[in-house]
């Protein structure tokens, strides 16, 4: 089971969207993902549990795992290839 983990500035609104979209994305395409929300502020003690980190705000440190920016679930631009790069991580 693949571990993701989807980063906003307060866990809530953003957060909830980009996870659900990768929910139905990975259970669309049959794989097995466990999907957990936190604030970005918390991701440096929670990196070392997950194989994807997910964003909807501006990351630039290294957490030593994959970090994808998110932000197109919530804006509806370049949707495509934003779970393209999931989907890449993910079946890997």
């Amino acid at each position: 089971m693949k571990k993701v983990i989807v980063a906003c500035g307060g866990a809530v609104a953003t957060s909830t969207v980009a996870a659900n979209k990768i929910r139905e994305l990975a259970k669309k395409e049959g794989i097995p993902v466990e999907v957990s929300q936190c604030r970005v502020n918390e991701l440096e003690s929670k990196k070392d549990q997950v194989d994807l980190i997910v964003t909807t705000a501006k990351v630039k440190k290294d957490y030593g795992v994959p970090v994808i920016h998110g932000v197109a679930f919530i804006s509806g631009v370049n949707i495509a290839a934003t779970e393209e790069k999931i989907l890449d991580v993910l079946k890997k």
